[in-house]
Parts: C-alpha cells; structure tokens; sequence
C-alpha cells in the first residue's frame, strides 16, 4: 500500500526552527520528485518546495529562500524539510506529496501538479 506520512510538526516560538520527515512506505521515493505544501487556516493551499527525482534540483517558494532546506535519504525513504527562521503567519498544515515527473514550477512557486500521493499532513503552529 503506498503511503506517505509526515512528522515532525508542532509548536514553536517565532524566529524557532522545526524539521518536518516524510517517510514513504510501498514504493522507493528516489524515483520520485517529492514536494512540501501547506495550508494555513482559511487559505489555499501553497507550495514551498519541491526536490527532482532526476536530478536532486531543489526548489523554494520566494516567501522561504534561504530559511528552508528540502534533502532526501532514499536509504529511510524519507525527505526532510528543514525550517528555520519561523514566522507566525506560516502556521499551518504541512504536506508532502510524492510525483513520477519532475517538479513543476510556476513564478517560483512548486506546483501540485504531477503530485500523485499525499499524506495527511502535520501541523506547524508558530507562536509564543
């Protein structure tokens, strides 16, 4: 059964830093481009990067360049999403997603398109 779960999220203070997991189970995430989305409390949901399959270009929505870092382990089946630097407005729920193409980009932003599997998400909630 293919699945995607992530971990990681929780509460942490302004200017903190969270490391978000996706672990794959019942197929190889190397062979796919994995993205990180979120969606805050009354808003679309919006890319925040993407990793290729292809190649293992990397990436970011302009709003996290430079204070987040997407990497991937294929050894654990898993791609990490390192955020530093967190502010307030992006609490929100986090998702990874896993497609067969590589990542599709638009003005910058990872788009959803292509992405096949999801998981359910983790929360991130930025506040003191």
């Amino acid at each position: 059964q293919v699945q995607l779960v992530e971990s990681g999220g929780g509460l942490v203070q302004p200017g903190g830093s969270l490391r978000l997991s996706c672990a794959a189970s019942g197929f190889g995430l190397d062979y796919y481009s994995i993205g990180w989305f979120r969606q805050a409390p009354g808003k679309e949901r919006e890319g925040v990067s993407c990793i290729s399959s292809s190649d293992g270009s990397t990436y970011y929505a302009d709003s996290v360049k430079g204070r987040f870092t997407i990497s991937r382990d294929n050894a654990k089946n898993t791609v990490y999403l390192q955020m530093n630097s967190l502010k307030p407005e992006e609490t929100a729920v986090y998702y990874c997603a896993a497609g067969p193409v590589g990542c599709r980009i638009l003005d910058g932003t990872p788009l959803e398109y292509g992405m096949d599997y999801w998981g359910k998400g983790t929360l991130v909630t930025v506040s003191s």
